[in-house]
Parts: structure tokens; C-alpha cells; sequence
């Protein structure tokens, strides 16, 4: 019996050091993500290339070459059993999303009045929003595990929606940063129940970088709506 106990203890401490890994390494993707897209903003090259990419049919590349260095990024965090290769693909995703943000901080930054107090709101209701929904899984061990088919179809349909925007010229407008954060938080619940349901405790790599992609996609999405609002 107290063997028994002392392997259950030993096992709830594992995945308690799990977690405090998963969080501790969204903290440092985000830290990074700081000061690769403020490197970024601040290298006229850099902001040009970023920003002649949004011009018309340029954006679907834009977009391409980010979905491609972001898959590519998820492979070898998940699927990779060395934690070079995890902390590379890692990396490669943070840099790919400092990317594919340069414009819109950018705008928010040296082209709009206020910007700079727009993206810290943008910032203090996605962390928010992001550690609340967190809570909830963390708290109530609830399985959200369904939410998976919701948001695949949501995901395509999105992107659907994205390139047939680019290619007609038409706006998505405000119902659709509305629904991408709905989408956003459906998949912070997922990522979240994936913490204490699918990764092993060794893949705190791959669940740090499950979530980071959900807080950024919130972090995009609620930005753009502050933005729109002035």
C-alpha cells in the first residue's frame, strides 16, 4: 500500500513539474517573440519586405510560406525525440509568427495615434482571456477533447474565407476577428486539455508550443479589432 501511494505521489509530482515546464516554456516563447519582432520593426528591410507582402495576391504567399514554416515547425517539436531539434522547431515557430506580425504591429506602432497603448490593451486582455480559459481546464479537468473536429472545420473555413477575401477584395470585417477569437479560445481549451490528457511528460516542448500558437492567434484577433475600433 504505501508503495502503491509512493508511485502515485511520485507520479502527480512528474506531471506537476510537467506543467510548471509547458508554462514556463510558453513564458520564454513569448519573452522571445518580444524581441524578435522588436529586431524586426526595427530593421527598415525587414518591415519593408513584411509590408510588400500584404499587397493584394502577395498575402496568400505570405500566408503559405508561414502555414509551411509553421507545419513544418510542429513536425519537428512533436514528432522529434531529441530536445535540440523540439527547441528548434520551436524557435522556427516563434520567428515564422514575428513574421507574419510585422505589418499589423507595425501599423498599431508608428502609423496609428495611441498605437502603443492599443497593442498593450490587445496584450492585457489576451493574456487574460488566455490564462482564465486555462483555469477553467486546469481546475475542472474537464475533457474538451470534442472541440477537435470544431476546429479543423473552423481552421479551413477560416482559411476559406481568408483567401477568398484576398482574392474578390472584399473585407472580412468585424464578425470574423469576432469568430477567430472564439476560435482561438475554443483551441486554448484543447491545447489546455491536451496538457493533462495526450503529451507524455517529456513533451513539455510540443504543449508549450500548442499553446503559444493559440495565444498568438487570440493576440492577432483581438488587436485587430482594437485597431478597427479607431
Amino acid at each position: 500500500m504505501d508503495n502503491i501511494t509512493f508511485q502515485t505521489q511520485s507520479a502527480e509530482m512528474e506531471r506537476v513539474t510537467f506543467y510548471k515546464k509547458t508554462y514556463l516554456n510558453v513564458a520564454l516563447g513569448v519573452l522571445a517573440f518580444i524581441l524578435i519582432e522588436y529586431l524586426f520593426l526595427h530593421s527598415s528591410v525587414v518591415v519593408k519586405f513584411a509590408l510588400s507582402l500584404t499587397q493584394g495576391k502577395m498575402w496568400l504567399l505570405m500566408l503559405g510560406g508561414f502555414m509551411l514554416a509553421t507545419s513544418y515547425a510542429e513536425k519537428m517539436a512533436v514528432r522529434s525525440t531529441s530536445k535540440n531539434k523540439q527547441y528548434i522547431g520551436y524557435f522556427i515557430y516563434i520567428v515564422a509568427e514575428a513574421f507574419i506580425f510585422v505589418p499589423l504591429l507595425y501599423i498599431a506602432a508608428f502609423l496609428m495615434e495611441d498605437g502603443g497603448m492599443i497593442i498593450k490593451q490587445a496584450a492585457v486582455l489576451t493574456l487574460g482571456l488566455f490564462t482564465g480559459l486555462s483555469a477553467v481546464v486546469l481546475f475542472t479537468k474537464k475533457d474538451f477533447s470534442f472541440l477537435r473536429t470544431a476546429l479543423t472545420v473552423g481552421g479551413f473555413v477560416a482559411i476559406g474565407l481568408i483567401i477568398a477575401g484576398t482574392l474578390f477584395g472584399f473585407n472580412l470585417g468585424l464578425w470574423f476577428s469576432a469568430g477567430m477569437i472564439i476560435l482561438a479560445a475554443g483551441s486554448i481549451l484543447y491545447q489546455t486539455s491536451n496538457l493533462l490528457r495526450k503529451y507524455r511528460t517529456d513533451q513539455y516542448v510540443a504543449a508549450a508550443l500548442g499553446l503559444f500558437a493559440s495565444l498568438m492567434l487570440l493576440f492577432w484577433y483581438i488587436l485587430r479589432i482594437l485597431m478597427s475600433r479607431r
